[in-house]
């Protein structure tokens, strides 16, 4: 071998130890940095050199598919947790005086105690603000289901904006890439950069990645929309600033997705994006909460209709509004969603608006003040509060407290079942996550592979002070 190849060979190891060297470091300094993927120097001999023939990039495809799934399906309960465990707070714990069934019950015992003492105009007064609690308690229960829907459609814009800013990152990122991958380039950084984009979208939506050649991929959700193929796919949203009980989606009074602006079908889970956070919106929005908003209603309806019944108030006729009113007026069964937003104490008996406490005595429609010892009304008021009755076609017979009772418990039913999923969920996500971590850098195994660089390094380096020593001994001679 000439000192000309060997100086060559040595100064080809030197360059590739450095390469390999730089690789290592930041295969270490990047250990725990999300969408890195461990690199891998290629080399081959060459004119009994070595050459550096390009950088690899190590990734488990079938694990991050797995990842990105279970990712999805954490999004999706994540979502639906926080809402119901903020009803949850907003609703009150059994035993709290200030929930709807304690409220209730302070309004019974209030009728009882004006029932025994019928001519205390305190003991009536307070049925009168007792009563109002119920009410009132009632319109807070609404108002934060309604923040919880108003929550919900404000996630909906945030993971469609998301979505479309995600996308148009990847949509760039495939050309990047191409372009490298053309050039020979290294493209390592790009799809690291792109990964962390398309796990922004996990989360959103469950999806899959297809391999479109040249480093481009294709991304498709699971229920079949297809988000990327070339060119991103454009998704828009209509936030609405306000939501009532009475909007939903059906009448149009919510908006929907579209797809570069052809609106998607909702009804179906590609319309949805479904399995992410994106779905655990809507279905919060259009249809959990809705129904939670249905059953309130419900203990509303309860509550106006036991008090117009003329065999509970006999000064009532029909369509004469009783002891509670859907705001003055009588209940109609046609204007039933929103009501317990409306559900009012009758003016009547309220002195606060020109009303007369004795009317809890003697009934709403009463033209004289009777007897002030007589219990009788009083007594009907409680005993109807008490009766079990039936509300809507197919409901259950049940009294006042019994139907609260079964809201309280179908709320929590919904909370728990969400945060059982969800833990289950989180474990396999963060079960996933690992192996995924465990096949990325191994910082041990790293550190030995720097050393034996080093020691390749020191080598070469030996070999060029050789070469360098034996030129000076020749231009000696």
């Amino acid at each position: 071998m000439s000192i000309s190849s060997a100086l060559g060979n040595a100064l080809s190891g030197l360059t590739a130890s450095a390469r390999m060297a730089e690789v290592v470091s930041s295969n270490i300094s990047n250990a725990h940095t999300d969408g890195y993927g461990r690199r891998s120097v290629d080399i081959s001999t060459h004119r009994g050199g070595v050459r550096v023939d390009g950088i690899t990039r190590h990734s488990n495809p079938g694990l991050l598919a797995d990842r990105r799934l279970a990712q999805a399906d954490v999004g999706l309960y994540q979502s639906t947790t926080t809402a119901l465990k903020a009803l949850s707070r907003d609703f009150g714990e059994v035993g709290d005086g200030a929930n709807l069934g304690s409220r209730l019950a302070a309004f019974e015992k209030a009728l009882v105690s004006a029932a025994s003492d019928p001519a205390s105009e305190q003991r009536l007064g307070d049925v009168v603000g007792r009563l109002k609690d119920v009410t009132a308690t009632l319109r807070n229960y609404s108002h934060a289901i309604r923040t919880q829907r108003e929550a919900a459609d404000s996630s909906i814009a945030t993971d469609v904006e998301t979505l479309n800013t995600s996308l148009k990152q990847v949509e760039r990122f495939n050309a990047d890439i191409k372009r490298a991958v053309v050039e020979q380039a290294d493209t390592t950084d790009l799809l690291d950069a792109r990964q962390v984009a398309i796990d922004k979208i996990a989360e959103i939506a469950p999806l899959r990645e297809i391999d479109r050649g040249y480093g481009q991929v294709a991304l498709m959700t699971t229920s079949g929309a297809m988000l990327i193929d070339g060119p991103a796919a454009t998704f828009s949203f209509d936030r609405a600033t306000l939501i009532t009980p009475d909007m939903t989606l059906a009448s149009g009074a919510l908006s929907g997705v579209s797809q570069n602006g052809d609106p998607l079908d909702m009804n179906n889970g590609f319309g949805r994006l479904k399995g992410g956070s994106l779905a655990a919106a809507f279905e919060l929005r259009d249809t959990t909460l809705p129904n939670l908003q249905a059953d309130l209603d419900a203990i509303a309806q309860d509550l106006i209709t036991r008090f117009e019944d003329s065999g509970v108030d006999p000064t009532l006729s029909a369509g004469d509004p009783g002891l509670l009113t859907d705001n003055g007026s009588a209940f109609d069964a046609v204007d039933l969603v929103g009501l317990s937003e409306r559900l009012k104490v009758n003016t009547a008996v309220d002195p606060s608006a020109g009303g007369a406490l004795s009317r809890l005595r003697d009934g709403m429609n009463a033209a004289t003040t009777g007897p002030i010892g007589n219990n009788t009304q009083l007594n009907a008021w409680a005993d109807a509060l008490r009766a079990s009755q039936t509300v809507g076609t197919g409901g259950l017979s049940l009294s006042v407290a019994g139907r609260i009772a079964d809201f309280n418990a179908t709320a929590g039913h919904l909370r728990v079942n969400a945060e059982e999923e969800l833990s289950f969920k989180t474990a396999r996500w963060e079960t996933l996550r690992s192996a995924e971590k465990a096949e990325g850098v191994d910082t041990d195994q790293e550190i030995q592979q720097l050393m034996l660089i080093e020691q390749a390094y020191s080598a070469n380096a030996r070999v060029m002070q050789t070469v360098d020593m034996l030129l000076k001994k020749l231009m000696e001679i």
